[in-house]
């Protein structure tokens, strides 16, 4: 139930709805401009609903600093009343049965994964939930639920997302992989040492605010092989990459399974170390803002990832 100030309770009009719904888009976009395109109003009209809006309240919901403005505390508040309303707004419209859930969803994955492992599986989700119109971002950029409108990430890491709701849903295993002809070349097959001679291939954005090595290094101290890393590297911003120009001899990745497998399976990678293993608690995980209530159609989303998560595993 949204609990409103008293002030704003008493002047409830159809005007004052208006406002609220542009303070809540221009809370979204945290800019009066990306506003008022949406709304197809100008950047005056939306100033101008803020601003009634605000002295309605007695209170200012936004700082207008050079060229941008931010939310105050009372417009972080105001703005997460109004969208939990809209939310379960959504949630009573919707109908009893997951099967006929309807809406706009958006999803957020890192690239390696959304290439390798969920858009081939998509055609089911399709099929479950027709009426779902599914939005898929991927991309390394910082997460910023708000000003992206994502309803759900799906991200790799160890767990630790401040601030957010996240579940595993896949531990991830890892371990070297190049091609045949590679480690032929190389003499690599139970030599790591011989990695001295190697290239490295690195995904530099293996998780946020991870070092450029952050996979190799973890992977060197489980197995006391900090000494055989060489100085020759190469780096990528994407896990399948690596993948992807070491099957092609172009030196060794640090694989995951869930994205290498299929290579593996192909005889286009090898494991000349030994099988995957866990290193750091490492695994994919669904993502999302905290609230009481999670909407229906993020939910059978949720459900989903998990049974074809499960049936990877299995």
């Amino acid at each position: 139930m949204l609990n409103l100030p008293p002030r704003l309770g008493a002047r409830l009009t159809g005007a004052q709805f208006a406002n609220l719904h542009t303070f809540a888009v221009a809370a979204r976009h945290l800019s009066f401009t990306l506003a008022a395109e949406e709304l197809c109003l100008t950047p005056s009209a939306v100033s101008h609903r803020i601003a009634r809006l605000e002295q309605a309240l007695e209170q200012r919901l936004f700082e207008r600093l050079t060229r941008r403005i931010r939310l105050t505390d009372e417009g972080e508040r105001l703005y997460r009343l109004v969208q939990g309303l809209v939310e379960d707004l959504q949630e009573a419209l919707q109908p009893d049965s997951t099967s006929t859930v309807s809406g706009a969803l958006t999803l957020y994955a890192r690239p390696s994964i959304t290439q390798c492992w969920l858009v081939p599986r998509l055609a089911d989700f399709q099929q479950r939930y027709p009426q779902i119109s599914l939005d898929v971002r991927s991309g390394n950029d910082p997460l910023d639920f708000r000003a992206r409108h994502i309803d759900l990430a799906l991200l790799y890491g160890d767990g630790e997302f401040p601030g957010l709701a996240s579940e595993l849903l896949m531990a991830e295993q890892v371990a070297p992989v190049c091609s045949p002809q590679y480690a032929e070349r190389h003499d690599l097959i139970d030599a790591p040492q011989r990695l001295q001679q190697c290239t490295l291939l690195h995904d530099a954005l293996a998780w946020e605010h991870a070092a450029f090595d952050a996979e190799w290094q973890r992977w060197a101290r489980q197995h006391n092989a900090q000494g055989y890393l060489p100085n020759g590297a190469m780096t990528f911003d994407r896990a399948d990459l690596c993948a992807l120009a070491a099957s092609h001899h172009a030196g060794v990745a640090m694989g995951r399974r869930q994205l290498v497998q299929p290579l593996i399976d192909q005889g286009q990678l090898i494991l000349p170390f030994g099988d995957f293993e866990s290193i750091g608690g490492q695994g994919y995980y669904l993502v999302h803002p905290r609230r009481e209530t999670v909407p229906v159609r993020v939910r059978v989303m949720m459900e989903w990832l998990r049974g074809i998560a499960g049936q990877a595993r299995g």
